[in-house]
């Protein structure tokens, strides 16, 4: 499946993404992509100009799927319609780990000691 998402390129500290067409299996940082459709420079307030809408529009019409982040960065510059996606991982409450149960007695007789089998027997 294809996949529209941005991979991170620049130096440390200094961010810059290309928006790239990618196969799904190919990792972020693989290098694979198919095409380059734009970059972005989160540092700076961008234009839409740094996209080629139309070979976003394009790929999205020949059923490439699209990552949520762009997709949220997509819809807010008004290119495609709809409502942003919530990319933000759930919090969860911290569940504690369960205390150790102590063990329980056995009901099996316990072991004499050959001094216990002289005095029982006596």
């Amino acid at each position: 499946m294809l996949k529209i998402r941005l991979q991170r390129v620049g130096r440390k500290h200094e961010p810059t993404f290309r928006l790239v067409l990618t196969d799904s299996k190919n990792g972020p940082k693989s290098g694979k992509s198919l095409e380059v459709l734009g970059s972005f420079d989160s540092r700076r307030d961008n234009d839409i100009k740094q996209f080629d809408v139309e070979k976003v529009k394009y790929w999205i019409s020949k059923g490439a799927q699209i990552s949520d982040t762009v997709h949220n960065f997509l819809v807010g510059k008004k290119v495609i319609a709809g409502k942003k996606k919530n990319v933000l991982p759930l919090k969860k409450a911290i569940v504690k780990a369960e205390t150790a149960k102590p063990v329980e007695a056995t009901t099996a007789t316990p072991i004499a000691t050959p001094a216990q089998a002289e005095v029982a027997k006596a």
